[in-house]
This record gives structure tokens, C-alpha cells and sequence, in this order.
């Protein structure tokens, strides 16, 4: 392989899955040869791979170009590739709007190849499943963006696991827009399970497999009963499911009714005692009414989730929620979201509390001064919490521990390591 000299970089904004679409990318990029830098200012061509989910994300994206443009203008970088969903979702009027710009591509297929440059630390990685979704939410773009549901056979999945495998990484997350939905445009059903168990014979020196993003009307109980039954499955069910009101549930295209969301967390919490259920929710969708909004907040209450998300409702035209009547202004949009927030802040500093005094095994991301960050099995990755260790040896990410927890804070732990 001739070493090409121009110097590659990556900007990758939005979720884990576009993380996976960035490796890909710099993977195909250094199998030609080309140099991958390390610091996109530092780069000749600039790549950034964008979000257009919802319209924080295009903002984001957005001004991530601009800051590019600068970076050409003032001769620092040559080129600039705008990759990703906002180039599928607007190409023509990006073209138009920023002729800075060298190239737009859209939307990135699934990718077999084992040869990725990884943008994770060492100790983790993102293994996507699938790709699209097969939901059809009336909020959401992503059906329209990434076209037909497709996922990865098997075979091809088991070889990507067996490689992170053999680099002995901590953790696997296991991720797709609807992975309970894998393997339906293969097999004719879906195969999660199935997908799984196999993994977790092929492979043995990955310490933690999570799951991110299961629909819940297809949550089946095999899944459940392999989850509470296999040590290495994370005890962590990551289970969006909008809202509670069965009117909005229909506005929203949603698959499960009130009554199906409450006996599945009930049912998840029998089968798994120690599980911890994530949920995501939206607020403000378009005619929302007070009574609707108290009944989520009573939920919530109820439901003690130990991971919680929400968002405001985000207008995305080419949704049919976009032509909703009755649309919510932004202002008690924002003052539904932060009653949500308050709430969950008490009931997972509640919830923490529970761990006070117990020993928990910690997964070691980073060093910070004096003290180390890590995460339960119950904390995916930049998105849940952390615990704070306090440790007489010196550990390194990647390391597992045992921790004994010694405080609590609204979302976060502290502990001390424990070796015997």
C-alpha cells in the first residue's frame, strides 16, 4: 500500500450509530492509504458526518460546517465532505447555501468490513446491527432518511465481534436505530436472541454486551429470560417510550398502548429483579394538553425509572406530525421538559441512595487528577452516569473493579476500590 500523504479528519456529531458510520469511513479512507488525523484542524480534508434528527442536531451541524468554512477560508484546511443525515435530508439547499463545501454524501450502507479506525476508547465499541427502521413514528424523519430496515447477517456480525473479542474490549455495545427489529428483512422474523447467543459462544473475553434502543412491543420474553441469565449481558434494558396517554401514543404511530408499556415494565423488573430500565420520552408533541402532560408526570412517579431522557418536541417537515394541529409553543414546551427533569432528578437521587454502602463492579473509563470515572453496568457510555473511584492502586481504562459505595449524588456514585 502506496502511503498517501493528504491528511484525513473526522468531525462525528450526533449518536453512537454515526460514530460506527465515521469508523467506517477513516477505515475504507486508511485502506487507501491516506493519513488520518488526529485533529481536524490539523487536516487537509476535512470530513464532518452530521445529524438532522431533530432541530438542536441541525443546528449543531450546521454551525460545524461554518466553523469548517473558516478553517478553508483562512487556508488551514483544503477541502471539506459533509457526510451523513443532514446532506441526505437538504443536499440541494446546502449546495446552494454553502458552496464552500467540496462534496455532499449522503446516507452510508452497513458495512461488512472489519476494518474500521476506531474513534472509541480502546476498552469500548459500537457494533451496529441494523440500519433504518421499520416504526414509522409520525415525529420522526429517520424512516425517510435511511431508507428500507436492513441488518447485518450473522455471520458477518460474529466476525465483527470475534476481532473486538480478540482485542480484549470491556464493552460491547450492541446498537441500531430498532435492534429488536434485526434480522425481520432476513429471516422473516425477528432474531435477536438468536444473534446473541450466538455472540456470546463465539466470543469470551468481552466483559459487558449492552443493548441500546429496544421497541418495546417487541421485546419478547426469550430476550428477557437471556438477558437475566447471561453474566455478560448488561442488566440495562434502554426501552424509549415517548409518552404514557394512549391518544398521544396513537398521534404518535406508536406500536403499544398504555396498558402494554406498564405490564412490559413490570414484567421486566419480575424476570430481571436488578435491572435498571432507561426510558426517553418526548414533550410538547403537538396538542399535548395539561391533563395528558400530568398523566406522564404521575407516571414517571410511578414508574421510578433509573434512566431517564426527554425531549421537546422537535417540527421536522417531511414527518406527518409536522402538519399536526394544535402545535405547542416553544415556551411550555421548555417548561414541561424542565418539570420532567426535577422530577427525575429526585427519584434517581432516591434511587442512588439504595447503593450507598454496597459493592458494585465498576468499569474504568478515565483518569481525572486524583480520581478515576468509571461506570456500573447500569450507565451506557456518554449518556448515563458515573462513579467516581477512589483508588490506593493504580488502574487503567478498561479495568473492571470492585467498588464500595461511599456517597450518592443526583445521578452520580462515588466509591472506593476494593482488592483483596
Amino acid at each position: 500500500m502506496v502511503k498517501n500523504k493528504t491528511k484525513i479528519g473526522i468531525l462525528s456529531l450526533g449518536c453512537p450509530r454515526n460514530l460506527v458510520d465515521s469508523e467506517s469511513i477513516l477505515g475504507r479512507l486508511s485502506l487507501k492509504g491516506y493519513t488520518i488525523a488526529d485533529n481536524i484542524g490539523k487536516s487537509d480534508v476535512a470530513i464532518v458526518n452530521t445529524c438532522s434528527f431533530i432541530e438542536d442536531a441541525k443546528r449543531e451541524s450546521i454551525d460545524a460546517i461554518l466553523d469548517l468554512v473558516d478553517l478553508k477560508r483562512s487556508g488551514q484546511i483544503k477541502k471539506i465532505i459533509v457526510y451523513g443525515c443532514l446532506s441526505q435530508r437538504y443536499k440541494d439547499v446546502l449546495k446552494r447555501k454553502i458552496p464552500e463545501v467540496d462534496a455532499f454524501v449522503g446516507k452510508i450502507s452497513l458495512n461488512h468490513s472489519l476494518h474500521k479506525f476506531s474513534l472509541t476508547p480502546k476498552h469500548y465499541a459500537y457494533l451496529k446491527i441494523c440500519e433504518g427502521c421499520i416504526n414509522n413514528c409520525s415525529y420522526c424523519i429517520i424512516p425517510r432518511i435511511k431508507g428500507k430496515f436492513t441488518s447485518l447477517d450473522i455471520d458477518s456480525l460474529c466476525r465483527n465481534a470475534a476481532e473486538f473479542d480478540q482485542k480484549r474490549i470491556s464493552e460491547l455495545n450492541i446498537i441500531g436505530q430498532d435492534i429488536t427489529g434485526y434480522g425481520i428483512d432476513l429471516y422473516k422474523k425477528p432474531n435477536l436472541s438468536g444473534l446473541l447467543e450466538r455472540i456470546l459462544k463465539n466470543t469470551k473475553n468481552i466483559g459487558w454486551i449492552r443493548l441500546l434502543y429496544l421497541y418495546p412491543s417487541r421485546v419478547a420474553d426469550e430476550l428477557l429470560e437471556l438477558i437475566r441469565n447471561e453474566p455478560r449481558l448488561c442488566k440495562y434494558i434502554d426501552l424509549p417510550i415517548q409518552h404514557i396517554n394512549e391518544r398521544i401514543l396513537g398521534l404518535m404511530h406508536r406500536q403499544t398502548k398504555k396498558r402494554d408499556i406498564l405490564r412490559l415494565i413490570e414484567k421486566a423488573r419480575k424476570v430481571i429483579p436488578d435491572v435498571a430500565i432507561r426510558t426517553s420520552l418526548i414533550v410538547g408533541f403537538p396538542s399535548e394538553n395539561e391533563a395528558e402532560f400530568k398523566e406522564l408526570l404521575k407516571f414517571i412517579a410511578d414508574a421510578r425509572f433509573e434512566r431517564l431522557g426527554v425531549f421537546t418536541y422537535s417540527r421536522e417537515e417531511g414527518t406527518e406530525a409536522h402538519n399536526f394541529k394544535k402545535q405547542i409553543p416553544k415556551k411550555v414546551k421548555v417548561e414541561r421538559f424542565n418539570a420532567v427533569m426535577s422530577l427525575q432528578q429526585k427519584i434517581s437521587q432516591e434511587i442512588n441512595k439504595n447503593f450507598l454502602g454496597k459493592t458494585l463492579d465498576v468499569l474504568i473509563d478515565e483518569r481525572q487528577d486524583n480520581i478515576y470515572l468509571g461506570r456500573t453496568q447500569y450507565d451506557a457510555p456518554e449518556v448515563d452516569g458515573l462513579v467516581y473511584v477512589n483508588s490506593q492502586k493504580e488502574l487503567k481504562a478498561g479495568d473492571f473493579v470492585k467498588a464500595k459505595i461511599t456517597d450518592t449524588l443526583e445521578y452520580d456514585l462515588v466509591g472506593e476500590a476494593i482488592f483483596k
